[in-house]
């Protein structure tokens, strides 16, 4: 094998799930700059290589060195000291500051950093408080570097050495050694098979307790990833055991041990007629038992008996903020005949019906496809019930679908974790109930999205003398997070519940609506093209031409022809984020097309550049921002390490380690886009995409078009998708 040094002037290109990484090397005494390839996850623009491998002349882009093996060394040359200060690795140094001190000290000046740091501040323009964070970033990178040398020796990508540092700190590498499989339960992006290389290389033994009670929590943490709050045992065992491949008596007698330190559950569960005993994570089981009696305190029933190691105990009466008495009593087809005088409008009966259940129900569920009338319902609900009480509330579960709440009612509507008021100091939520809302009316718009732990947070807070709607599509997808709640508490028939299903007249003219619902009902949509409508379908079976297609829709046809905004009005959804019709490479492409740099930040395998058009991609409580929600990044600043994220006019502050919580949203998944509307909509569906073609998944894609739907590609994905309405079945404890 040949061996090369030099430093990295730029990343070309960097697989998030493989590491594999196209760079510009450049060596000592050489004009021009050399390109290497490999599985290279950590490198980062600045840093000095010294990699070992071959030279190849691949036909498409001349000669390569392919690296077999690498490591970071200290930069040796003037010019890799300043492109390694200058790379953002340190805090407090960008270009400028680089560039003086690299002139001041030479090749003196890493040494200068580590050994006689006081004498930076000879430099114009660092003063006290940049020559503490310069100082600060130093000593964190040297021990992130241990940390990352301690990972390497165990396979483990270096990419985490930031974040194992952030969350252990000084002990990170104390911590790992002791109990290697932390690293799946801390560190998010790590999972279980990686923590058990690192054990087994560490001489933990094969059935350690340790490592079956990891496996245990990883297997439940996985099953509620696909949404499940709980799972059959003996399914449940199978599994545990082909991961930890251990016997499974083994895993068996451990499960027994863990339900003794209380943190899963056990209990016999009806699935399918059969009595069928689950597991459960305590947290699930407590959340679920908690809806259920928190479903029955508000409508003045008695708790349910406990199931399963005595979890579910009621919760003690309320009386509400001040023990004010109910909403009075009223005639409720007087008041519908006088709102709808008011608002000029005619409801349907089913609608009425709607109507007067939310003014007598304490708790009721609205249910419909687009254009049933769900909106308008809402408004003759507020309209009757201001004129008995000011103390009325609206929520939705995510920021975009509270926005249109508001824009629909003129009213002002919160995210549902804002009015909880989280609180970082206790990792919990204000509102609760010792200090419930102060409402007598609560509407709960998108609540089909509405996962298992928000929702019980959201019961315990509502107070006892209030009422409670909810509204909601039960037939889109369910929520990101575990549960089908919605869906569970109208199969119970416990919870008064109206399903619209008429469409409104001025809605039949919306082939988007007319679709959803043929769509819903199993038929095949009406593809034919009309001028002027509201959705289309254009037939392309090849791939490459296929992303042609949609770049050349969202960049230059639909600007022109409608008018529409390519970052703000157009959204591409995707079913799948992986293959070459997938959001990732939809991304990549429409990134380079859309919003191309010649300066990217390349971090943990993702390439963001200014205004890139990004999506957070797993709860922040502490930014205030949520799974799912879409944003701009407005600044990314190499010098203080931080991109600078607009979320609807917020300005929202990310480390450069934090930055794996962010994903480019050019093109996003259909399920991570609920909730969320958009005026045009382009969705391509192809054979490729088969494991994910199933009727809620394109009913709901579809239905996230407010003015214009485009589908793309092939019939027959399209035909597959209709009829296919067997999406996994979440298996949950709720109304059983």
């Amino acid at each position: 094998m040949d061996t090369i040094t030099g430093h990295i002037e730029r990343i070309t290109f960097q697989n998030p799930d493989n590491g594999w990484t196209v760079a510009r090397l450049q060596e000592p005494g050489k004009l021009d700059l050399t390109t290497v390839v490999g599985t290279m996850t950590s490198v980062q623009v600045g840093e000095s290589l010294r990699c070992e491998g071959n030279w190849k002349n691949d036909t498409n882009f001349g000669f390569q060195f392919v690296v077999q093996t690498y490591e970071v060394t200290q930069p040796a040359t003037i010019r890799g000291i300043q492109k390694y200060l200058a790379s953002g690795m340190i805090k407090g140094i960008g270009d400028h500051f680089a560039e003086q001190i690299v002139l001041r000290y030479g090749e003196k000046t890493l040494d200068v950093i580590d050994q006689t740091p006081d004498l930076l501040m000879e430099i114009d323009g660092i003063g006290p408080k940049r020559f503490a964070k310069i100082t600060a970033g130093w000593a964190e990178q040297k021990a992130i570097r241990e940390v990352m040398s301690f990972l390497m020796q165990y396979e483990i990508s270096p990419t985490y050495a930031q974040k194992v540092f952030k969350t252990y700190g000084e002990e990170s590498i104390a911590v790992l050694q002791e109990n290697p499989y932390r690293l799946a339960r801390d560190i998010w992006g790590i999972g279980f098979k990686t923590a058990d290389k690192t054990a087994l290389k560490l001489g933990i033994p094969h059935t350690s307790d340790m490592r079956i009670d990891a496996g245990v929590e990883y297997v439940l943490n996985e099953l509620s990833n696909d949404g499940h709050t709980c799972y059959p045992v003996d399914k449940f065992l199978e599994q545990a055991q082909q991961l930890l491949e251990v016997e499974a008596n083994l895993v068996a007698a451990r499960l027994a041990a863990i339900e003794q330190e209380e943190r899963i559950v056990t209990a016999p569960l009806t699935i399918d007629g059969t009595l069928t005993a689950c597991v459960w994570l305590k947290g699930f089981h407590v959340c679920e038992q908690g809806i259920g009696n928190e479903m029955r305190r508000l409508q003045g029933l008695p708790p349910a008996p406990s199931k399963g190691g005595g979890v579910g105990t009621a919760p003690p009466p309320l009386e509400g903020a001040g023990g004010r008495p109910p909403l009075r009593s009223i005639n409720t087809t007087k008041a519908v005949a006088w709102a709808e005088q008011k608002l000029n409008i005619q409801l349907a009966d089913n609608q009425r019906i709607a109507v007067a259940k939310s003014l007598t129900e304490k708790v009721h569920i609205i249910t419909g496809g687009p254009g049933t009338g769900k909106s308008t319902i809402t408004k003759v609900i507020l309209l009757v019930s201001h004129q008995l009480t000011q103390k009325i509330m609206l929520a939705a579960p995510t920021g975009r679908a509270a926005k249109r709440m508001s824009e629909i009612t003129g009213l002002k509507a919160s995210t549902i974790h804002s009015l909880l008021e989280f609180d970082f100091s206790i990792n919990g939520f204000k509102r609760n109930r010792e200090n419930p809302l102060d409402c007598d009316l609560l509407i709960v718009d998108e609540a089909s999205m509405i996962d298992t732990v928000l929702m019980f947070n959201l019961l315990k807070a509502v107070p006892t003398t209030a009422r409670l709607v909810l509204v909601g599509d039960v037939d889109q997808l369910p929520s990101v997070g575990a549960g089908s709640v919605l869906q569970d508490l109208i199969l119970s028939e416990k919870i008064p519940t109206t399903r619209l299903t008429e469409i409104f007249r001025q809605a039949q003219s919306s082939k988007i609506i007319v679709n959803a619902h043929r769509i819903n009902a199993g038929m095949f949509p009406d593809l034919s093209n009309d001028k002027g409508g509201d959705f289309f379908f254009m037939e392309e079976e090849d791939p490459d031409k296929l992303i042609d297609l949609v770049v050349n829709l969202v960049d230059s046809r639909l600007p022109k022809a409608y008018g529409f905004d390519s970052f703000d009005d157009i959204q591409v959804l995707a079913p799948m984020n992986r293959g070459t019709i997938g959001n990732r490479n939809l991304n990549d492409v429409l990134q380079k097309k859309l919003n191309p740099s010649y300066d990217p930040l390349v971090k943990m395998g993702r390439s963001f550049h200014d205004d890139d058009k990004v999506m957070q991609i797993k709860n922040n409580y502490d930014k205030d921002v949520y799974n799912g929600d879409v944003g701009r990044i407005k600044k990314i600043d190499k010098v203080e390490q931080e991109v600078v994220v607009l979320f609807d006019g917020r300005e929202v502050f990310y480390d450069f380690t934090e930055l794996d919580e962010l994903t480019l949203a050019y093109a996003v998944s259909i399920h991570k886009y609920q909730g969320s509307e958009c005026p045009c909509v382009v969705m391509p569906l192809v054979m490729g995409h088969y494991m994910m073609l199933y009727r809620n998944l394109i009913y709901t894609g579809i239905t996230r078009g407010k003015k214009l739907v485009i589908l793309v590609g092939s019939k027959k994905a399209v035909a597959m998708a209709v009829k296919n309405d067997k999406a996994v079945k979440r298996i949950t404890g709720l109304g059983r």
